[in-house]
């Protein structure tokens, strides 16, 4: 019995040491990029201190004191970084029956997608109003634009495209400095309601050097454009606790409508085949501007791509 205790101890010691380290280390992520990288995995620092505190908890006296306290100071410091993302506003919002409802579906379909027909089955079934696609290739787009006669434009690395039901009104596209590498398309479209600008956008990953200058260069595209019923989505490839979504939340006088839904991984990506039991980074967002408000978000079902769709429907707040 003494050498289970000890055992539990240990274990419960083990785990919850470097998640604390992680999520207190993670806290750095105010100043420095690379320590940020480490708050995009800290609901997984609360998970394994939730469990060390469990296994340490049937630990012999000493080691149980000391697991339990190291797995409460990890709690409190991944707990620190998660909570920001459940206590902000998602913005205003609207009933179903509301008014001037748009759909706007995102999704990184995926160049390497083997089942582009699948997706394009899927988007038919929705029929939104906007897609928006930071990853896609030249078949998806021939296949979008052959079967669902919608009117497409493309980034100026034809990666990220956008596809809605009538061609855009205007393009005023900001001029960016090329050197940020910054991936985007906008146009202006109609609706019923009036016009409305759209934004999409794909970052490198967080490891990429590029990323915070990405970051700041489409902060600079977002300001040089109206604002009040714009729509900006994409693939950010960060989480909503990282501090750089945090400065972007701040930065682009927008509202994040998406809160911590997970969109990646699927599973099915390079040499990975096989399906991932839960997707567990919420890396795909949707922000509009305040003349929007929100009726529902929600994820999409696996459509062949490594990430998950991300449905948001929006409608125009009525003026007061």
């Amino acid at each position: 019995m003494r050498l289970a205790r000890t055992t539990f101890g240990i274990l419960g010691l083990i785990l919850a040491t470097p998640c604390a380290v992680a999520a207190i280390l993670a806290q750095g992520g105010r100043f420095s990029p690379r320590l940020d990288l480490l708050t995009q995995l800290a609901p997984f620092y609360l998970a394994g201190a939730v469990l060390a505190a469990v296994i340490a908890a049937m630990g012999g006296r000493v080691l149980r004191r000391t697991g339990v306290v190291v797995a409460l100071i990890a709690a409190l410091a991944a707990g620190a970084l998660i909570a920001p993302e459940f206590l902000r506003s998602t913005g205003p919002t609207a009933s179903a029956g509301a008014p001037g409802q748009i759909k706007v579906i995102e999704i990184n379909a995926w160049r390497q997608n083997p089942h582009p027909d699948r997706l394009v089955d899927w988007l038919q079934a929705e029929d939104p109003d906007m897609i928006v696609i930071p990853e896609s290739s030249v078949l998806l787009r021939e296949m979008i634009l052959r079967r669902m006669h919608r009117a497409g434009v493309a980034g100026w690395s034809s990666s990220v495209m956008t596809f809605a039901r009538k061609p855009y009104l205007r393009m005023d596209r900001p001029v960016i400095d090329r050197a940020t590498r910054l991936t985007f398309v906008n146009a202006t479209y109609d609706s019923q309601s009036g016009p409305y600008e759209v934004v999409a956008t794909h970052y490198d990953w967080p490891t990429s050097r590029r990323q915070p200058i990405q970051s700041v260069g489409l902060a600079g595209v977002v300001a040089r454009l109206p604002r009040e019923r714009m729509i900006l989505a994409g693939d950010f490839n960060s989480a909503p606790w990282s501090f750089r979504r945090r400065y972007e939340d701040r930065a682009f006088g927008l509202i994040r409508r998406d809160r911590a839904l997970a969109t990646w991984p699927t599973g099915h990506a390079g040499p990975w085949r096989w399906a991932a039991p839960f997707p567990f980074m919420p890396i795909d967002h949707l922000y509009a501007g305040p003349g929007w408000a929100t009726v529902s978000v929600r994820r999409g079902p696996r459509v062949g791509s490594d990430h998950y769709p991300l449905v948001v429907i929006l409608a125009p707040v009525a003026p007061r």
